[in-house]
């Protein structure tokens, strides 16, 4: 097991960038990560990090071994999940990315419910906009919300994400309502730069939309606030703005025209033929949680639906 335990020092060297980094994950001191990497060198007789300064590279030794030693910590995981699903409990860390509104909004509340029910279970939750490297960061699985291509990654869908174009009345009544797609040209379209150009299904199909105005930003929540204050004209998700257009503080505006309907929220986790129960079992959490009719769209009834929306 001692040596098993080297393994997942390595690989957490390589997943963190640094000897320091995997030390404060790992709950280790630099000097005993350094010590754990020789006495691992020595044994296999070669250099797995090339060494400066400022910078720690794996040699070509290195990434071979690395490639190896992921599928053997997947062989161990693969191994004692299939115990863990033969019991009634789920132990160990769970490590999990999700984007930063949705998690704090939709993922955070819900996780005393989950750990009560899993007390076994120890939760690292990392927010970030950002498409982190699930397999490379050591992640367990990550939301992610999109259409995703394909890839390694196994996907599972969550929820719905219904994607609508609004502005507050204020905006409205200072700007005049677009009544038509071209009309945007005259308006103040706010997009965070990973948003930027809408992609809409609309009557005729998909079309492609450049969000232009006098504010540049990467916060999808500033954005949010900056619709809020009557600034312009955003897309946004209902479970980020429905309280807002329930209350009437947004509304919507070109009903017809909505963000495509290839992104939905995901679950996407590395390929095992045998999936963690850890892992099963928040996936199952969250799908129970939200289902195909998720509860941040309760109430918004006809806006939902472009036909009604338009009348």
């Amino acid at each position: 097991m001692q040596d098993i335990h080297d393994l997942q020092i390595f690989a957490r060297i390589v997943a963190a960038g640094s000897m320091s980094a995997a030390g404060r994950d790992l709950g280790l001191s630099p000097a005993v990560v350094s010590k754990r990497v020789r006495r691992l060198e020595d044994r296999l007789g070669t250099l797995l990090f090339q060494r400066t300064t400022r910078q720690l590279a794996l040699t070509e030794a290195g990434q071979g071994f690395h490639e190896r030693v992921l599928a053997i910590l997947s062989s161990i995981e693969e191994a004692e999940a299939f115990v863990s699903r033969k019991s009634a409990q789920a132990r160990g860390t769970l490590k999990i990315s999700a984007p930063t509104t949705f998690g704090r909004l939709h993922i955070a509340p819900h996780l005393g419910a989950f750990l009560e029910r899993n007390r076994g279970l120890v939760l690292d939750l990392q927010l970030s906009d950002e498409f982190v490297d699930v397999i490379g960061e050591g992640f367990d699985l990550a939301v992610r919300i999109g259409a995703l291509a394909d890839s390694s990654l196994v996907v599972r869908r969550l929820a719905p994400n219904h994607r609508l174009l609004c502005a507050s009345p204020t905006y409205l009544e200072r700007h005049g309502t677009p009544r038509r797609l071209s009309d945007l040209d005259a308006h103040v379209c706010l997009a965070a730069g990973h948003q930027d150009p809408w992609r809409l299904d609309g009557p005729d199909g998909e079309v492609a939309v450049r969000a232009s105005g006098a504010v540049h930003t990467n916060s999808s929540e500033v954005v949010r606030e900056l619709c809020l204050a009557g600034v312009g004209i955003a897309l946004r998700s209902t479970w980020d703005v429905g309280p807002e257009l329930s209350s009437g503080r947004l509304t919507v505006v070109l009903p017809r025209y909505r963000g495509s309907r290839h992104v939905a929220v995901h679950a996407v986790y590395p390929s095992r033929r045998f999936l963690p129960a850890k892992v099963r079992l928040f996936i199952d959490f969250l799908i129970g949680l939200y289902g195909p009719e998720p509860y941040w769209d309760a109430g918004l009834g006809p806006l939902l639906d472009p036909a009604q929306a338009a009348e």
